[in-house]
């Protein structure tokens, strides 16, 4: 699978991310700095979590408009696979290529643990690999997590079947125990709990590589 990682000033998890492709996908992630204006032809576009400019403005919201997003855009749109993580996540909605917006934690405070996620739908190239109702386990690290949309999105979400993850104990405010969404045509995810960091055993958990892993085989 050809995978690509995009770094934004202030990224944090790019390397995280790239090896957790490499080691799971086999294969050497291309590595695309956000000033770029093209991006190669891939299967699999991350992006990572970190704090793209020092969420000085909004998280998010300037690594939104930098130069490689209309690519990633481009490749979302012809069906390339996308995820955000954490930072990630937020970028995808600033782009508008998620609905929604991830505000300030309800607690007001940064939370940094490992929480309980129920797998919401398996109709996803992401979490195809996995059962609706699973319980997993992955660390979240954010400041800014709380997943917020109007109610007549939510609305749309559910009745689509769009939510891919919620948590089992609401670490951040997120409306509906949001911890991660899907665009309307299923191939970009958004969520907050970072994946790449639970793929080995010396990690505390695997559960990361079996919901990257669904992506090796898809068929959705």
């Amino acid at each position: 699978m050809r995978t690509a990682v995009i770094t934004f000033p202030g990224s944090n998890c790019d390397r995280d991310l790239a090896v957790a492709f490499k080691t799971i996908f086999g294969t050497e992630p291309l590595r695309v700095w956000y000033q770029e204006t093209i991006l190669p032809p891939v299967d699999l576009i991350g992006l990572p979590g970190g704090f793209s400019y020092g969420d000085y403005l909004r998280a998010g919201a300037i690594s939104a408009r930098a130069p490689i997003m209309a690519a990633v855009r481009e490749q979302a749109r012809k069906g390339v696979r996308v995820i955000g993580i954490c930072n990630g996540f937020q970028i995808l909605t600033e782009a508008g290529l998620l609905p929604g917006a991830l505000i300030r934690n309800a607690s007001l405070t940064f939370v940094c643990r490992v929480v309980k996620l129920t797998i919401a739908t398996s109709r996803s190239p992401f979490t195809q690999g996995l059962r609706a109702g699973q319980s997993i386990s992955l660390p979240v690290a954010h400041h800014d997590g709380n997943y917020v949309i109007d109610e007549a999105g939510l609305a749309r979400l559910q009745d689509d079947d769009r939510i891919a993850l919620r948590y089992e104990e609401n670490p951040n405010g997120s409306m509906a125990d949001i911890a991660g969404i899907l665009n309307e045509e299923r191939n970009v995810l958004g969520l907050m709990p970072h994946p790449e960091r639970m793929i080995e055993p010396l990690h505390g958990g695997m559960d990361g590589r079996a919901l990257l892993q669904s992506l090796a085989a898809v068929t959705v």
